[in-house]
């Protein structure tokens, strides 16, 4: 565990507030407010995954990749670049993944078109975790299942790339993971379908026997029947209610070879199309083009993973009604001075514990009216410790997290309307503390999420029953807020804010949408921390356009500026700034 006193140079030039570059005010194309990732200075290197392929049906496309020539194979950092585009027309939102000798690097969706409107957009991705996969060829792929035909014209289209920049002294070389083992769906790549709470993704590795640190990152996409999985009610309410059933209760479960080893939240992305599709052109919602992964804390079972018997490692989702993508990859950091670590898993709480939730109603049904909430409540505390002992001394990691999850949706039903209204939070309360040698010197480490989203839909009927109108509201979030300590003195904190609100309202036809009015969205991005980093972005829009897109809010003078080596996209870093170790 390399503790790394990096050199405070900013990655991007101060951008006065006002109007932020690269953005038209009118424009119907995309419009987010999410920073890109942060690069050093100096020179960089170029590979190219993809170039021009085209998206029509659902067979995957293949690309293979060779590590860079004249950037050596010290790099500080590693980023991937990918941009997407769709022609005008009609398309649904498609899911996208790109992979490399089986491991995610990118999972998103797609922006639909319009019948004038061809959008377009960049993602990034900081893909430096990977440079142990990366230093070799691999073979890779990208995955978009598209339909193209008279009725659904929209080409989707992509290129993707890799840029690596050489370590140097302003920008050391990183302190990646030694080793990346994927979950996914063979050796080539792809997210596994999870169609219900015991089916599980899993994997059996032969893992090296030096493992001092270990996390996975977890993605789990709801898809299909799970689309909207937060607004599902119990199967008892499903047809008074008329909602869908299973419950609105999701959260992803790891284990190694059966024993629970920790929890991962699943996020409520709203894909382009989702709820009313207006509300999201130009802006989609929070991560809807690029997700960010979950980073599970393995650490406290090292010494199990060390003992030289391969393990199964399975993810499974709580609640899943049909269906749910996931993928994984798991990390690992070795002692290079040691070839077998041994040690034990002297705290594991979570191994037992349901994974259950609370369900209270206030449902009633009288002369027609249907009226009242359904609730769910599910919370779990629980600690995961371990040792290891290393060629540098014992080190300690014990891991306390408190996960909550709370959805009340309020119902008004009768002949004139049908009114569902959302109000869920899931929050993530953690603290890792590591210790390291006879003295225990070692640092603590906390991290809380908060993944707040509230939805109201609703449905105008006249006389006949016929739909009229249906305006819907929509407000979403992701905080990070991270603190690293060395006793009373923070060593690093970071904060991350992505919050959207938006509107709009269908009109109907013969229960068909002939129209729209009222959009209206604003995208919110803040990130901060105590090394002098700040960021933050405004962007509205308003009837399908851009109004403004502002740089510098909340930062000191008004302008952004970013360290390099910082994530200000709320993804973990257990590379850099919160590697957990002191020396």
């Amino acid at each position: 565990m390399t503790a790394f006193v990096l050199p405070l140079s900013f990655a991007t030039p101060d951008v006065s507030a006002a109007s932020a570059p690269g953005f038209t005010p009118g424009s119907p194309n995309v419009a987010v407010a999410d920073p890109v990732v942060p690069r050093p200075s100096g020179r960089a290197c170029v590979v190219t995954l993809f170039n021009g392929f085209q998206f029509t049906d659902f067979s995957n496309h293949p690309y293979t990749y060779a590590p860079p020539t004249g950037c050596g194979r010290s790099w500080s950092k590693v980023v991937l670049e990918a941009d997407f585009a769709v022609t005008a027309g009609r398309q649904f939102d498609r899911t996208a993944s790109l992979w490399l000798g089986g491991a995610n690097i990118y999972f998103g969706t797609t922006q639909e078109p319009s019948a004038t409107v061809a959008p377009s957009w960049h993602v990034e991705r900081d893909v430096s975790d990977f440079a142990s996969l990366l230093a070799n060829p691999q073979s890779g792929q990208a995955i978009l299942g598209n339909i193209v035909d008279s009725t659904y014209t929209g080409v989707i289209s992509g290129s993707a790339r890799l840029v690596f920049y050489p370590a140097n002294v302003l920008a050391p070389k990183m302190d990646a993971p030694d080793a990346v083992f994927p979950l996914s769906d063979g050796t080539a790549g792809g997210p596994v379908t999870l169609n219900t709470g015991t089916d599980t993704l899993s994997r059996t590795v032969s893992l090296p026997t030096n493992i001092e640190r270990a996390y996975l990152d977890v993605f789990a996409q709801g898809q299909g029947g799970d689309e909207f999985w937060y607004s599902c009610v119990p199967d008892q309410f499903a047809d008074q209610l008329q909602s869908c059933g299973g419950g609105s209760y999701r959260e992803t479960q790891v284990s190694i070879d059966g024993q629970a080893v920790g929890v991962a939240p699943v996020y409520p992305w709203i894909f382009t199309g989702g709820i009313d599709p207006y509300m999201w052109r130009p802006t989609p919602g929070v991560q809807t083009l690029n997700f960010v992964p979950y980073r599970v804390d393995l650490t406290p079972f090292a010494a199990l993973l060390n003992d030289g018997v391969p393990h199964t490692v399975a993810v499974s989702v709580t609640g899943a009604h049909g269906y749910f993508a996931v993928t994984g990859n798991l990390f690992v950091y070795q002692d290079h001075n040691r070839k077998k670590l041994t040690g034990a898993v002297t705290a594991n709480t979570l191994q037992g514990q349901p994974a259950n939730a609370t369900i209270g109603n206030t449902v009633t049904d009288a002369n027609g009216v249907v009226s009242g909430g359904v609730t769910t409540n599910a919370s779990r505390t629980f600690r995961t410790a371990g040792y290891v002992d290393t060629s540098r001394g014992r080190i300690t990691t014990e891991v306390a997290q408190t996960v909550a999850f709370a959805n009340t949706q309020d119902f008004t039903i009768d002949a004139s309307q049908y009114v569902q209204a959302i109000d869920q939070r899931t929050t993530v309360d953690s603290t890792t503390k590591t210790r390291q040698g006879p003295l225990g010197i070692g640092t603590t480490t906390t991290v809380a999420y908060d993944f707040p989203l509230t939805a109201r839909f609703a449905y105008a009927f006249d006389a006949d029953g016929n739909i009229t109108s249906s305006p819907s509201q929509v407000t979403q979030g992701f905080t990070r807020h991270f603190a690293k300590k060395l006793g009373a003195l923070t060593l690093y904190r970071s904060d991350v804010d992505n919050h959207i609100s938006t509107s709009d309202t269908l009109a109907f036809t013969d229960n068909a949408v002939t129209g729209h009015s009222g959009q209206a969205s604003s995208q919110s991005f803040r990130f901060s921390d105590n090394l002098g980093s700040c960021y933050g972005r405004d962007v509205v829009t308003t009837a399908g356009l851009l109004t403004s897109a502002t740089d510098g809010g909340g930062c000191s003078g008004g302008r952004n500026r970013l360290l390099w080596f910082t994530h200000p996209d709320g993804s973990a870093d257990t590379s850099r700034v919160e590697d957990p170790g002191v020396f």
